[in-house]
């Protein structure tokens, strides 16, 4: 992996792995077969050290991850631009990582960690949404093989 090049803005491991987790959208990067990047935002949970989210059945990104299955996922925290200095206040985290459909009990603990996440106060609705619409849906998860923060105050 690349050198940072401002080393004195990164962040420890921890504090981005929580920026990771308290955030509620990021924006995944994939690349297809005829090389044409393509970033798509989306919600997220954090489980163990991988990264999962939900989709159709089918789509653009799906094509991309077939044909290569690496990705970047990128999220924003708090940003503030500060005008007399040109510069903005920010905190972002990136994650580099091989991405891969999950099955059964990883794609039920996935949909339920995402109804957790997004719908605390309606566990009980989001549970049986899970148990009746699992199959209606796939679900992927990004290995956290690098993860990057960074931060300026």
């Amino acid at each position: 992996m690349r050198r940072m090049r401002r080393p004195d803005r990164q962040m420890q491991e921890a504090d981005a792995l929580c920026l990771l987790n308290r955030e509620k959208y990021g924006v995944l990067s994939t690349v297809g077969a005829d090389r044409q990047p393509y970033g798509v935002p989306l919600n997220f949970c954090v489980i163990g050290n991988g990264i999962c989210f939900h989709c159709a059945p089918e789509g653009h990104k799906i094509d991309h991850f077939t044909v290569v299955p690496k990705v970047s996922f990128c999220v924003v925290g708090r940003t503030e631009v500060l005008p007399p200095k040109f510069s903005t206040r920010y905190e972002s985290v990136i994650v580099s990582g091989g991405i891969t459909e999950v099955f059964e009990g990883e794609k039920r603990q996935a949909l339920e960690g995402l109804v957790h996440k997004y719908a605390p106060d309606h566990l009980e609705d989001g549970l049986i949404y899970v148990a009746t619409s699992q199959d209606k849906t796939r679900v992927f998860r990004i290995s956290m093989d690098a993860v990057t923060g960074k931060a300026r105050d």
